[in-house]
This record gives structure tokens, sequence and C-alpha cells, in this order.
């Protein structure tokens, strides 16, 4: 399955300018969700005239179903086929993304309810991080 937003597929061309997103998996066996984030790129290494040089590639964005543990075992059981993947928000910077992963975690309470494989959320996000945002509140 691919991923969807606004239940449209996500092509790459849709994701230019952006650092990484915000985005629920349903388990259509089950009817449980998991609320998470993903970075569109990852840091890695190229040597360029003898020297290591840091670099960022692709991630496994367009293949990723996740990091919980109970999850990824869901899919291996029931099939990818059996799963809702949703992008929630498409974010402009590394931050921005981990606070609204933060956010609607909260906002749905994952924590609280047996209906989430959520098991623990965590942040470490600075005003200043946020800067480039506006007050949605």
């Amino acid at each position: 399955m691919t991923w969807k937003l606004n239940n449209e597929p996500v092509t790459p061309e849709m994701i230019d300018g952006y650092y990484g997103f915000v985005y629920q998996i349903t388990d259509n066996v089950n009817r449980k969700k998991y609320i998470g984030r993903k970075y569109f790129t990852k840091a890695g290494y190229k040597t360029v005239n003898g020297k290591r040089k840091k670099i960022r590639k692709d991630s496994d964005w367009m293949d990723y179903y996740g990091s919980n543990t109970k999850l990824k075992e869901m899919v291996e059981l029931h099939g990818k086929d059996k799963f809702d993947r949703e992008i929630l928000r498409l974010c402009k910077t590394r931050s921005e993304t981990n606070y609204y992963e933060l956010h609607f975690q909260m906002h749905c309470q994952v924590l609280l309810s047996e209906e989430w494989y959520n098991e623990w959320i965590s942040a470490k996000i600075s005003r200043k991080h946020l800067t480039s945002l506006k007050k949605t509140v």
C-alpha cells in the first residue's frame, strides 16, 4: 500500500521541499492505529577526493511501516495490504516534524487507550527550533 495524503496517493514530487512527515497507520484487521514520524532523508557518508564527507540520502519512507515492534509483527502476520498509511502533516524541518508528532500523539491520547499501538512518546524541542511556525492555538 502506498502513502496517502488527503486520500490521494503520495508521489515524490509532492514531498519536494519537505524534511519529513507525521503519519497514522491503521490496522484494518483489528482497527488499532499508530502515530509516528518519518524523515525523507537520512545521514550517510561519501568519499570525495579521499576524504569522508557527510551527506543526506533518501530514507526508506516509501516502504516504511513504523518502528513499533508489535505493529511490525502485525504487518508480517496480516500482510501490508491490510494497513492504511496516511500522512497527517508534511513538515519543512526536523523540529517541526518532531513537534507535530508529539502534538498528534497527545491530541489523540495514544497512551491512554488500547486502540493504539503506541507504547511510549517523547520529544525534546525548544521554542527557538520552531520560530518558522506561526502560533496555531
